[in-house]
């Protein structure tokens, strides 16, 4: 394969008609603040950019230096474009719009900025998520009303994984690409065209320090994989767990499988622990878009109509034939009760 820049790319996707200017500049500056927050992740200790910031979010979780920090660095690159409305993420209460002293667009812009925050003082992976939406035509100053629009509208949705290299994966509803950070060069260059994920999987990804608060479909579909050949699934199963979404499907997007995050005991209250709008619908957006699946379990992820910004869900995603797996347990459990 030919490779070309991020940059050509969208040009290319704009001159198709697929995309227009102000998309393609928003996911550009996107993409360069991405390139901020991966050299503020590469120095790591020598940046002092390790630990807690003694703060917490809307969830309640503690954040850590980088989440602030990536927050920043995506709230500033994305302020004065002029390609966006308003913007909201994972760290912040309530949406943005954008200040009056710069031009508005017509997109809405929101993103998980550190996935797997959890794991930057291991040096393991992880990363930035996000998805873009139309704003509605006679909004001028969008409220948190207005990002309340199922998965199946967004325009475009992406993710850097910072790992041994840093890789953004994106699609603008045309096939879902790959492409890897140059260093030297600075720019993003396609590496991977059309992903594919495979349809069947033997692996799969949870975090089975939660199974005794799992419902009893999912307590039966990963008890059943776990019986492996001899069991009803009739193959060996391995699993797989790096407690960052991105990273954990990023795997899945490379060689296939199923990241679940079920409805359990300890979230059920919650309806979930994973961001529809922030996590889930991006993520389906792009699995969908590669060949795979994304569901609640009982749902199609993209049909879920949002009730909160900060509204959370099950998820079960990857391999499609797996996921129709996963969703079978839970429906033939629903049927029987």
């Amino acid at each position: 394969m030919k490779h070309i820049s991020l940059t050509r790319y969208l040009i290319q996707e704009q001159h198709a008609g697929r995309i227009n200017a102000d998309l393609r500049l928003l996911i550009e500056v996107v993409a360069r603040a991405c390139k901020t927050i991966s050299i503020a992740i590469g120095k790591g200790a020598l940046g002092g950019v390790l630990g807690d910031a003694g703060t917490g979010n809307i969830q309640g979780e503690a954040q850590k230096k980088l989440d602030v920090l990536s927050n920043d660095i995506l709230l500033e690159a994305n302020a004065w474009g002029g390609h966006l409305a308003g913007l909201a993420s994972e760290e912040m209460d309530h949406s943005q719009p954008i200040p009056d002293a710069f031009q508005r667009g017509n997109y809405l812009l929101l993103f998980d900025p550190l996935d797997g925050s959890s794991n930057i003082d291991v040096n393991i992976s992880v990363g930035t998520i996000f998805s873009v939406l139309r704003c509605p035509d006679d909004v001028t100053a969008p409220g948190d009303e207005h990002f309340l629009q199922p998965g199946n509208t967004q325009v475009c949705a992406g993710y850097t994984t910072y790992g041994p290299s840093t890789m953004l994966v994106l699609t603008v509803g045309h096939g879902t690409h790959v492409f890897t950070l140059d260093r030297e060069i600075g720019s993003f260059i396609m590496t991977r065209r059309d992903v594919q994920v495979p349809a069947e999987t033997k692996e799969f990804a949870v975090n089975m320090s939660n199974q005794r608060f799992w419902e009893a479909p999912m307590q039966r579909y990963v008890g059943d994989l776990l019986k492996g050949k001899e069991g009803p699934r009739g193959k060996d199963f391995n699993m797989r767990w790096v407690a960052s979404m991105v990273a954990d499907v990023h795997r899945i997007i490379t060689r296939g499988g199923i990241f679940s995050y079920p409805l359990d005991s300890k979230c059920r209250d919650k309806g979930g622990k994973l961001r529809l709008m922030y996590e889930a619908n991006p993520m389906a957006f792009i699995i969908e878009q590669a060949g795979g699946a994304a569901s609640t379990g009982r749902q199609r992820m993209m049909d879920v109509q949002p009730t909160g910004l900060h509204q959370r869900v099950p998820v079960f995603l990857g391999s499609r034939d797996e996921v129709a797996q996963a969703v079978r347990y839970h429906l033939e459990d629903d049927a029987g009760a």
